[in-house]
């Protein structure tokens, strides 16, 4: 498959009860179950107030440039994540309200880019569609190309397959590999559990029961001095 001029739709997603999995998980506890490093860079920050979920279709675009995005709006299927690497751009927003607005019509679930965006006041209102992007500008981009779709991305310096979950939420995104999305459920539903019980004992007892801190300490040789 060559590169620069690509539209690869041969690619699988996921069952869609393996998404609803993390329906309403924390991203914090996902990716504490995922090793704490499948976080996307914290700079893309969500625009408005909607769980992120759903499978990536992948868009790659050049710096500052949206046709293949454009594209992209004809072939992403109702429920994706339309997971856009625009090479980290800062200068051009890579859509607005057109093309969000657009996405809503077709069932979208969401629209995450590492570029800017622009028309916040409208989409900042959005109920329904979930977007993150790296900032706000007024300039519009370029449509010449080149760019690439369904095809292995970079996106805040996580790897994103086409068919990867997608999910996100006021602290960040992850990104969940599908084969490994029931096991990692599983780990998550134990974390929040953990957690819960924690919390309760420390509203009940006041107390919250930390053994580590000082075998670790002890480990490192702390000197307490008094």
């Amino acid at each position: 498959m060559r590169t620069g001029s690509v539209i690869n739709l041969k690619f699988d997603r996921p069952d869609e009860k393996l998404v609803e999995l993390f329906r309403d998980l924390p991203v914090a506890n996902i990716d504490d179950a995922l090793g704490r490093m499948s976080a996307v860079d914290q700079n893309i920050r969500p625009v408005n107030d909607v769980q992120l979920l759903g499978p990536a279709f992948t868009v790659k675009v050049a710096q500052g440039d949206n046709l293949y995005f454009h594209k992209a709006l004809d072939l992403a299927k109702p429920g994706d994540v339309i997971v856009i690497d625009s090479m980290g751009s800062k200068d051009r927003a890579i859509f607005g309200e057109l093309m969000a607005g657009y996405c809503r019509q077709r069932g979208i679930a969401g629209i995450i880019t590492d570029g800017p965006i622009r028309d916040i006041d409208d989409i900042v209102s959005y109920d329904d569609m979930s977007v993150y992007s790296n900032g706000v500008v007024p300039n519009g981009p370029y449509k010449n190309g080149p760019g690439e779709i369904g095809t292995t991305i970079s996106f805040g310096g996580q790897v994103v397959r086409p068919g990867d979950i997608i999910v996100g939420d006021k602290d960040g995104i992850v990104v969940i590999k599908p084969e490994e999305a029931e096991e990692l459920a599983e780990k998550v539903r134990a974390i929040n559990e953990k957690e819960t019980k924690i919390i309760e004992t420390m509203k009940n007892e006041g107390t919250y029961d930390r053994p580590w801190v000082d075998e670790t300490l002890a480990k490192l040789g702390a000197e307490t001095i008094e």
